[in-house]
């Protein structure tokens, strides 16, 4: 894992928690040795990294700590609605760039956005894709790699419309 890597690793985390996302205090410790062993420097990150099974606790705040002296730490925006809307956007890089499956991504914007927002017009191609992945069965004639191009090419159009600033309708 490069620096870079860490650095990208640390700011997935610090959204995916934003957002309201579980992240175990193992997972976050990991994360905080990988930065460290990848050469990222924090004060607090050697803490974090070191702590034990029985220290867990404290995992949270010192990877809080360790955000804000990498710059990191990303605050939600307020509006509920904006919230999932950047939410949205976020899962839909996450797709186009290859870093998060299509299906599990189609699932998420389905599952934890879409209904939220009262299926808006705009997620409604990924809504799609997402009920077509979970019906999926190698039966259908459609390869399921197929759905998954339709998917990556639903979260490119959100991506495409994404408005500039705080989205809240």
């Amino acid at each position: 894992m490069t620096h870079d890597d860490a650095l990208q690793q640390l700011s997935h985390i610090a959204r995916e928690r934003a957002f309201g996302r579980h992240v175990g205090s193992d997972r976050l410790i990991q994360v905080g040795l990988d930065a460290l062993i990848a050469g990222v420097e924090s004060p607090s990150l050697p803490v974090l990294a070191g702590l034990l099974r029985s220290e867990e606790p404290e995992a949270p705040a010192l990877f809080d700590q360790v955000l804000e002296e990498l710059g990191l730490t990303f605050r939600p925006p307020a509006d509920p609605r904006a919230t999932k809307w950047a939410m949205a956007y976020w899962i839909a890089g996450q797709i186009v760039d290859g870093s998060l499956d299509p299906a599990a991504g189609a699932y998420l914007v389905w599952a934890d956005v879409a209904y939220d927002l009262g299926y808006p017009e705009d997620l409604q191609p990924l809504v799609s894709c997402a009920l077509k992945l979970d019906d999926w069965d190698e039966n259908r004639g459609v390869p399921v790699e197929a759905l998954k191009e339709e998917a990556i090419e639903a979260a490119e159009q959100l991506l495409s419309k994404q408005p500039p600033g705080e989205r809240k309708d």
